[in-house]
């Protein structure tokens, strides 16, 4: 479904993506793992177009999507939920989903109930301003966010990030609903493994803008781990 082939990328004269290659294939949940600092959430932003690429190529389905601005990457199918949330915290839950519905091809106007069931409280809160809810609630916010125009794929960018942990375990079981029940593929970045291991069947690692590791969730041994995840 994506497939990403001698992608570069550079911060001024700083190269941080070198030659890197990855397949999410259809209907897979993959983890992008690495250090803090090794290229993950440029390679995201890259590929939301959030990041210029120098070269190289990013494939979704058919679409070449680096001939495509930030804005139309989305309405090709992606749904994207960047680090630290990004709600608009002046608006209120309800006004935040809408905005998740005006990202897809089709011009939706109505919240689908599949975000009500997925996320409860955010009916209840509905009137509520994204800044007065607690970081779980907005984190549920963001991902139903971006659920909202129901895209092919969604891109998650460190879900658990400062999440307390009865949620974090929610958040794993509705990506392991969504992936495994509802056949949404899924990428995602995360630095706590045990959560990686859970939710994740494939994984692949960068260490300073390369790709390093990949393969099935199973053949992450601690030789791998000690060599590119451990501080």
């Amino acid at each position: 479904m994506l497939h990403i082939e001698a992608l570069n990328q550079f911060y001024g004269e700083s190269h941080t993506l070198w030659d890197v290659n990855m397949t999410v294939a259809e209907g897979a949940c993959m983890c992008l793992m690495g250090r803090n600092g090794m290229g993950k959430t440029t390679l995201l932003k890259t590929i939301m177009g959030l990041l210029p690429a120098k070269s190289g190529s990013i494939q979704f389905e058919d679409t070449e999507l680096l001939k495509y601005p930030a804005d139309m990457r989305t309405k090709v199918g992606i749904g994207y939920v960047p680090q630290g949330r990004e709600i608009f915290p002046q608006l209120t839950v309800e006004e935040n989903l809408h905005i998740g519905l005006m990202a897809g091809k089709e011009k939706l106007t109505q919240i689908p109930d599949r975000i009500f069931e997925l996320f409860p409280v955010l009916k209840q809160m509905l009137k509520r301003r994204g800044g007065d809810l607690s970081g779980g609630q907005q984190q549920q916010l963001a991902i139903g966010r971006a659920l909202a125009f129901n895209p092919k794929m969604l891109i998650l960018d460190e879900p658990t990030e400062g999440i307390q942990p009865n949620v974090v375990r929610e958040i794993g079981d509705i990506i392991m609903r969504l992936n495994q029940e509802e056949k949404l593929t899924v990428l995602l970045v995360e630095q706590k493994l045990p959560f990686a291991r859970r939710v994740a069947q494939q994984f692949c690692i960068l260490d300073k803008g390369r790709m390093v590791s990949n393969g099935e969730m199973t053949a992450l041994d601690q030789d791998i781990i000690q060599q590119y995840l451990t501080v």
